[in-house]
């Protein structure tokens, strides 16, 4: 996650996380830790504020135990020294149990003791990108913030450190009241199974955690804590998998089909019935289908409720559960109907992909090629070199992506659209044949061919042939003429004044949108993937 303004840096999670276990009961504080010029201070101060409790900034007892600044005594004795110097410092305070809230200095995780002691804590990651880093910490008296390659490359360094303590990940754009409201979810993780992981996510309109870990759901976990739970959940999902306790149930086909205006009255029409009130949540529990229908009636409901996606699918997990945007189709279009609207949770639990056909896991890769394209970096070279689709490292490197995006422009009004790589023609192609043919994946990796071609990057292009290819992802599509498909590629709506934007790939982590096409070249990047 980024600073506002700044291009995102799309970062892989550093480890996979765990089977869901007890957590020690011996986690005591909240510390903090993150590059210079996160805010790890001004985070920990906020927080213990709002715990009435008392904090410590591990840079400030350094100093004190010195009696002098850090930078003097850097520049005298040099960094082992001071080092020496912090290891011991850090490791008094988070032995300390009066110490319940703690900032740490930037370097303090090079310490290989210092991150043994870390994991009887629940340590909260400020994660802020390199270049508003420099902007923020440069031109004091950090000794280490006077060369910018070199601080440039020391935050490299030690992004795996950061990553690999980490219970919880916060964007340094944060703001103070998310970090209040962020409380009850740290609180939540504080008792959550070992190998919980959460990432917070921050938009205009909102901000709520991702909650992520192995055997989550079958734990019980869940989060908010008030509330009444209505289910809105797959069919096929609540006979292989323990849904969560809810009040009442409404059960769903997971096909395409059901994201109608017909189904959506039905399950607003159930919810009343059932005695649903505003205050309660809404929870979606099963595939992109099912979370985009459940949070459009959400939405809607009593003009606003609460609601809690449960991905199920691959293409849930590393797509659509998050951003907001929710919705159905109609005839005429895919997601014609729909509202922005955040949930207030999102749990993430890869162990319910384990009973996913063969099928629908392949068809959410393309989610995951499409995502590492943007991305670039660690989580491009990471599915470029053969992960399996369902790597935890790997879904969260799409989640932590697309919420970084999201951040930057919620509502689509330039920047997001970047997530539409693949999709115009994809979608054109699901609507082309009827939403039957082809899974939304399947399409979407057409799209993704069709957009690379359109690129002009054709080595690219064959690198993820190769890749769709491998995990049985069809590379060219039937059922419907070229032109069937372009006239379709005109009604996407996301068309302005006419016209559609195209999102078009330089490189990897270079992928722009807002490209306008010719017909001529649209169809023609179309035919070369149609096979009659």
């Amino acid at each position: 996650m980024v600073a506002r303004g700044e291009r995102p840096a799309h970062a892989v999670a550093p480890t996979a996380a765990r089977s869901a276990q007890p957590r020690p009961a011996e986690r005591s504080a909240f510390v903090f830790v993150g590059f210079m010029g996160a805010g790890k201070t001004t985070a920990a101060r906020t927080v213990a504020a709002a715990l009435g409790e008392r904090w410590v900034d591990t840079d400030r007892e350094i100093e004190r135990e010195l009696g002098e600044s850090i930078a003097s005594f850097f520049d005298r004795e040099g960094e082992a020294a001071f080092r020496a110097v912090e290891e011991r410092v850090v490791l008094r305070t988070l032995a300390d149990p009066a110490a319940r809230v703690i900032a740490l200095g930037g370097g303090a995780v090079t310490s290989e003791r210092v991150r043994e002691e870390l994991a009887r804590h629940t340590v909260v990651y400020i994660e802020v990108d390199p270049a508003e880093a420099w902007r923020r910490a440069s031109g004091g008296t950090r000794p280490l913030a006077r060369d910018r390659r070199r601080f440039e490359q020391l935050e490299r360094e030690r992004r795996p450190l950061y990553e690999s303590v980490a219970d919880a990940i916060f964007p340094a754009y944060c703001r103070r009241e998310s970090l209040r409201r962020a409380l009850t979810a740290l609180e939540k993780l504080a008792e959550a199974p070992r190998g919980t992981r959460m990432v917070w996510a921050e938009a205009a309109s909102g901000h709520h955690p991702v909650f992520f870990a192995r055997g989550l759901v079958a734990s019980g976990f869940f989060y908010p804590v008030d509330g009444r739970r209505f289910l809105v959940a797959d069919t096929a999902l609540v006979e292989r998998h323990r849904p969560p306790a809810a009040a009442a149930t409404v059960a769903v086909s997971g096909g395409e089909e059901s994201k109608t205006l017909a189904q959506a009255e039905q399950v607003l029409r159930e919810l009343a019935r059932a005695g649903c009130e505003r205050g309660d949540i809404v929870v979606a529990f099963g595939g992109g289908v099912v979370g985009d229908l459940a949070g459009f009636c959400a939405a809607v409901y009593q003009r606003g409720a609460r609601w809690v996606g449960i991905p199920s699918t691959l293409v849930a997990q590393v797509d659509s559960a998050y951003g907001g945007k929710t919705g159905v189709d109609l005839p005429e279009g895919k997601n014609y109907v729909g509202a922005y609207h955040l949930p207030a949770a999102v749990i993430c639990d890869p162990d319910l992909l384990a009973t996913l056909p063969a099928r629908e896991l392949a068809a959410g890769y393309a989610e995951v090629v499409k995502t590492a394209l943007i991305a670039g970096g660690r989580l491009w070279a990471r599915v470029r070199g053969g992960a399996e689709p369902s790597d935890d490292e790997v879904i969260l490197g799409c989640v932590r992506t697309k919420l970084a995006v999201v951040a930057a422009d919620e509502r689509d009004a330039g920047g997001r659209q970047v997530l539409n790589l693949g999709h115009t023609v994809g979608h054109a192609i699901e609507a082309a044949t009827g939403y039957r043919r082809y899974r939304h994946g399947e399409a979407v990796a057409v799209g993704l061919l069709c957009a690379l071609r359109l690129s002009g990057r054709d080595h690219l292009r064959r690198e993820v042939v190769d890749l769709l290819a491998a995990r049985g992802l069809p590379t060219t599509y039937s059922g419907a003429a070229p032109e069937q498909v372009l006239e379709l590629v005109r009604r996407d709506k996301k068309r302005r004044q006419g016209r559609v934007p195209f999102v078009l790939v330089e490189e990897p982590g270079r992928v722009t949108p807002g490209h306008e096409l010719s017909d001529d070249e649209v169809l023609a990047a179309i035919k070369e993937v149609y096979r009659p």
